[in-house]
């Protein structure tokens, strides 16, 4: 078999870009989904897709993508918006620096750029939140560049179509598939072509259980012809997980509770939280004279990429409105109604929590 890694003579070039991108485009074609960012040359509203379809997929993505165009219809109300709403739309997805990211972002499109998107793949990499996936995107889908876009699945389909052995963790393998796909890529509609791509990976060549059977690609699969699919592409792992044990008080008086935001340098900044005590292991009850613990959760665990925290909630009712208000001040926490508590944005444990305990 050809050594994959070796460039491809220019004769061979054109041939296989013919043959790949033919069926490529062919089966997209007929396949492809339809959704509404497919729809339109917007930058604004490619950048929204992208950056939300880097979270998550089409199914969970679309619904966000959605309240996100219809709270906003420019980059310029996206700029001048308070980040407390951005942060609450973008509530669920996890990642809440991607959501002050794109707000700064749109600041600076708006500040620097007269509120149109750069038009070119460099020129968009300078922008807050935009590295060379979502700049390839928006550069090949809305500006017709001639570059190609390079994501999971990109890495994913290309690994197992040509072999390519190249390690996915580490930022010097991106050049070797960046190169790989631009060899294929067909001079006309790079736009399509990156998101024919990415649709494959996403429907198709997926990362458990690929649709081989259906593949118009099997015959000629590294990965299938070697029995490769569950190692392909490569990817090391050397992720150390941090343990955290979140113990959330919950201080409560007739309908009201007490909130405070989040400071930036840790996780989920500028989110919504109860009082926090975090420690080094899993805490027993706490106990507060004024007032009556009415109901302590069992341990909750939600994982982050780096992290794993064990969340433990206790519900204190106050005895008395000046108890109350002296907690209030020392901690120097919000009176938020119980039936406000919606409007701003926590974390995804509070509100399953808030779910839970408040919204029955």
């Amino acid at each position: 078999m050809r050594n994959i890694n070796k460039p491809l003579k220019e004769d061979q070039r054109h041939s296989m870009e013919d043959w790949f991108s033919t069926q490529l485009l062919e089966w997209y074609d007929i396949n492809k989904r339809d959704l509404p960012w497919r729809e339109t040359k917007d930058p604004f509203k490619v950048w929204l897709s992208e950056i939300i379809l880097q979270q998550t997929r089409v199914n969970q993505g679309l619904p966000y993508y959605q309240k996100f165009t219809n709270a906003f219809r420019t980059v310029e109300e996206f700029a001048s918006a308070d980040l407390d709403e951005i942060l609450k739309l973008w509530q669920g997805l996890g990642y809440y620096s991607r959501a002050r990211n794109m707000h700064t972002c749109a600041a600076m499109v708006v500040k620097d750029y007269a509120g149109n998107f750069p038009d070119n793949y460099i020129e968009l990499q300078k922008l807050k939140g935009i590295g060379k996936y979502t700049a390839a995107a928006i550069a090949s889908i809305c500006f017709d560049e001639y570059v190609p876009s390079v994501d999971g699945n990109v890495f994913r389909v290309f690994s197992r179509l040509f072999g390519i052995t190249a390690d996915i963790a580490k930022a010097s393998s991106f050049k070797v598939y960046f190169e790989r796909v631009k060899q294929l890529m067909p001079p006309k509609d790079p736009g399509v072509f990156n998101q024919a791509i990415m649709e494959f990976g996403a429907t198709m060549c997926t990362p458990k259980a690929p649709k081989c059977e259906e593949c118009m690609f099997v015959s000629h699969c590294f990965a299938n012809q070697q029995n490769m699919i569950n190692v392909l592409p490569v990817k090391t792992k050397n992720v150390k997980v941090k343990q955290r044990y979140f113990n959330y008080r919950v201080f409560t008086f007739d309908d009201r509770v007490l909130m405070r935001k989040r400071k930036s340098g840790d996780i989920w900044t500028g989110l919504f939280e109860f009082d926090l005590q975090e420690t080094e292991k899993s805490l027993k009850n706490s106990n507060f004279v004024e007032a009556k613990l009415q109901h302590s959760s069992k341990e909750i665990v939600h994982q982050l990429t780096h992290q794993k925290l064990h969340i433990h909630f206790q519900v204190f009712e106050f005895k008395s409105m000046e108890a109350w208000q002296n907690m209030k001040k020392e901690k120097q926490m919000m009176d938020i109604s119980i039936d406000e508590i919606g409007e701003y944005a926590v974390p995804k444990p509070i509100e399953l929590f808030l779910n839970n305990e408040f919204c029955q």
